[in-house]
């Protein structure tokens, strides 16, 4: 179902980095990233989330322009904050580009952006991609000072790290999902959208989406690997109704 057509919506965006990860692993061409974007439109999905990293290890450039074209579904383009990665987005003119931190020796990307410390280097990228029509997101801690950043770079969406929330025990679990909460009241308060995403599962997805400020959550690898399993559509469709469920 739509989102525009569900009360109350939370959009999915499936990152389908991996399917292109998985295709790198052996080169060539199969299995394409493309085809799961197509799956992705028809299943249940709001957005198609791609990462464009320094070392090409998963999405490749062409890859952007074929997604594109393959689908009307929203691109979200996760960039890191380089000039090459500027001139890529305003290039592809994705729908959104989310600016993420970005270390080559990582496996993927931890931690949130530090938008509070990196404002000077910030402010000259993020304006070029609003004046080129590209909506930027931030992809940042849930933390008071980050949204104040974001507040002052005059990003109109940030979206919030569920890493530490999605690798706590114990108390730890209620602790994290509170302060995502807050940051999403604070962010929907001051004119920001919140976005959610990072370590998200079956299993833990339904109290992150029962945070009724969230408009987005933004999931990848785990859908990727259940896919081996059962099929990217189901794997996406069962995400859809959990998500659904929770609101």
């Amino acid at each position: 179902m739509n989102a525009s057509l569900r009360p109350n919506p939370l959009r999915l965006g499936v990152n389908i980095d991996h399917v292109a990860t998985i295709r790198n692993a052996r080169g060539g061409d199969h299995p394409d990233p493309v085809r799961a974007a197509e799956i992705v439109a028809r299943c249940g999905g709001d957005g198609i989330t791609a990462h464009l990293r320094e070392d090409r290890r998963h999405i490749r450039d062409d890859d952007l322009a074929r997604i594109q074209a393959a689908t009307d579904l929203p691109l979200n383009l996760e960039m890191a904050a380089t000039d090459e990665m500027l001139a890529i987005a305003l290039r592809h003119k994705p729908h959104a580009a989310c600016i993420v931190p970005e270390r080559r020796e990582e496996r993927t990307t931890e931690g949130g952006l530090d938008a509070a410390g990196q404002h000077n280097r910030l402010t000259p990228i993020v304006n070029r991609l609003a004046d080129a029509g590209i909506r930027v997101s931030l992809f940042i801690a849930p933390e008071e000072r980050q949204i104040e950043a974001a507040l002052l770079l005059g990003a109109p969406v940030v979206e919030l790290h569920t890493g530490e929330y999605a690798h706590a025990t114990g108390e730890q679990v209620a602790i994290e999902l509170r302060r995502l909460a807050d940051m999403a009241a604070l962010a929907a308060k001051n004119g920001i959208e919140p976005h959610a995403g990072h370590g998200l599962t079956y299993d833990n997805v339904q109290p992150i989406a029962a945070i009724p400020h969230l408009a987005e959550l933004n999931i990848g690898h785990y859908l990727v690997g259940e896919a081996v399993f059962v099929g990217l559509e189901a794997a996406v469709r069962q995400m859809r109704d959990l998500m659904d469920e929770a609101r």
